[in-house]
């Protein structure tokens, strides 16, 4: 029985080298398929790496067409004028024209050097003002525009008067009356020509001489002649006028 079995097998192919063959293309098959997906994997990562970097934006270039021309800077800087306070030296260090403060003749003249002798006080003194002989309680004219700037009675001048004018100028009024016009006080503004006062008798140092105007002026905080700033008529007049006799 056995033998029969392995004669009625002769006629059956042998299958052993098939099944070599079908393990041998599937083996294949797969390093095929790991090899494409290792070259899709490499040509992926190649491709990113071969991206440009994406640059930060720029601003755009100016052309012709959308740059406006420059102004060419100056060769000197221009200086921006400034307008000038009120009391500037344009403006208030000017100083106003002057006219007589009385009618009347020059008694005594201005001198910071030669001492005079007084006759109330019986010794010899220097004058820093003009003496304009008139009659008792004749007006007291400003002298220039200006501003009160003091009203004060003087124990050796009397009752004195002080105006502020441009020009860092001030004109004194000393030997006056007691009584001011109305309206006349410290701080009000005058006119030239504006009675402020009249002639009085209140300077002790002075009350020897006849009835007059004791006048000073300073510039710049110094001493002046008066008769400085006064025109030719005015000079003249002091020289002749007899009005107070």
């Amino acid at each position: 029985m056995p033998s029969s079995f392995n004669n009625n097998n002769k006629g059956f192919p042998n299958n052993s080298g098939n099944k070599k063959i079908s393990r041998s293309t599937v083996l294949t098959l797969v390093a095929l398929a790991i090899a494409l997906i290792t070259i899709i994997a490499a040509a992926v990562i190649a491709n990113r790496t071969k991206e440009p970097t994406k640059l930060p934006d720029t601003p755009p270039v100016e052309t012709p067409e959308n740059t406006k021309p420059s102004e060419e800077p100056s060769e000197e800087p221009t200086e921006t004028p400034t307008k000038k306070p009120s009391g500037s030296a344009e403006a208030g260090n000017k100083l106003p024209s002057f006219s007589l403060p009385v009618s009347g003749t020059i008694s005594s003249y201005h001198d910071p050097d030669l001492q005079v002798f007084s006759q109330t006080m019986q010794d010899y003194r220097v004058h820093l003002g003009i003496d304009l002989v008139t009659k008792e309680n004749a007006p007291v004219y400003s002298a220039a525009d200006g501003k009160i700037s003091k009203i004060w009675v003087d124990p050796m001048m009397g009752y004195c008067m002080a105006i502020s004018h441009s020009g860092n100028c001030v004109t004194v009024y000393k030997n006056l009356a007691d009584v001011l016009p109305e309206g006349i006080s410290e701080g009000v503004s005058v006119r030239a020509g504006q009675i402020i006062a009249t002639v009085g008798e209140s300077a002790m140092v002075e009350v020897g001489n006849e009835p007059h105007l004791h006048f000073e002026m300073t510039v710049g905080d110094l001493e002046v002649d008066p008769l400085e700033y006064f025109d030719e008529t005015d000079l003249e007049s002091i020289k002749t006028d007899s009005s107070h006799e």
